[in-house]
């Protein structure tokens, strides 16, 4: 029987076989393949492990060296920090997330339904409560936008900014990439479910109107009457909801905590465009693990 991270292993290789080719120039030295590399990165976040810490786990692990066919040789630390600087790795992870979301969304058919919403990942190791007590403000945190497929709890789009800030600056662009993706494999959801951090008339009119799903997003505010403005606000009341089975927004809640509980509330790179690799792997290496 294989252990889950070499479950997860064979998994990467497969799906990085369909993203990546074999080697990324002709003339290079060709000791490892970038979907080996590729796989090393997504264990690695995994694993929650540094590159060197990584490399010496896999002198002692056999069997998952097996799975990764480096039996022979291992890369350097160095070698998987160079690879994971690349400009595309981020891409391909994106692309990666993508086709299994899709794959889930098939799989549940024509009632599909999908929720988004987003969490804050942070960019420091000090605990919220820590930075509170010592009487200080929470600056700047990764912010992950994340569309999941209901029931299957697997992401199907993502778009990565800093916060603070309004969830619908992220809308747009996470529903694009998200539907896009879902066309591209033949099957949109039937309704998407948001919180009221996504409220506004033009997000229903986006999502109703271009890709013809139904969306129902509970109400941030309400007119002094008690009324709701807006041509797809006005039907957002709570018998609305609830016959939509607006219940099923949670699955999006359900994600992010096991997002954190698995892989961790707090990233670890530094500079600004290695924790947005981190967070995006987070995601991926938790998306296999399901």
């Amino acid at each position: 029987m294989k252990s889950k991270v070499e479950k997860i292993a064979a998994l990467a290789m497969k799906l990085g076989a369909k993203h990546m080719a074999d080697y990324g120039h002709i003339k290079s030295r060709h000791d490892f393949t970038q979907r080996q590399l590729m796989s090393c990165l997504i264990l690695r976040a995994y694993l929650k492990t540094t590159y060197r810490g990584f490399i010496d786990l896999l002198e002692g692990h056999t069997a998952l060296r097996q799975v990764l066919g480096m039996e022979a040789k291992l890369p350097h630390y160095t070698t998987l920090q160079k690879f994971g600087a690349r400009q595309d790795v981020q891409a391909v992870a994106d692309a990666m997330i993508a086709q299994i979301g899709a794959a889930a969304l098939t799989a549940a058919g024509d009632q599909a339904s999908v929720a988004m919403d987003a969490t804050g990942m942070e960019v420091t190791n000090a605990s919220a409560h820590f930075i509170s007590r010592a009487g200080r403000q929470r600056r700047k945190w990764q912010k992950l936008s994340v569309m999941v497929v209901c029931g299957a709890l697997l992401p199907l789009g993502l778009v990565l900014d800093w916060g603070p800030c309004n969830d619908k600056r992220q809308a747009f662009e996470l529903m694009q990439k998200s539907f896009d993706a879902a066309e591209d494999a033949g099957q949109l959801p039937k309704q998407l479910y948001a919180d009221a951090g996504y409220d506004a008339d033009w997000v229903h009119g986006v999502c109703r109107e271009v890709w013809e799903v139904d969306s129902f997003i509970k109400p941030a505010c309400h007119k002094a009457d008690g009324s709701l403005g807006g041509a797809w606000r006005s039907n957002m009341t709570q018998e609305t909801l609830e016959k939509a089975q607006y219940g099923k927004r949670w699955h999006i809640e359900a994600f992010f905590s096991g997002l954190k509980r698995m892989t961790g509330s707090s990233l670890t790179a530094r500079n600004e465009g290695n924790l947005a690799k981190e967070a995006i792997f987070r995601v991926l290496a938790y998306t296999l693990h399901r």
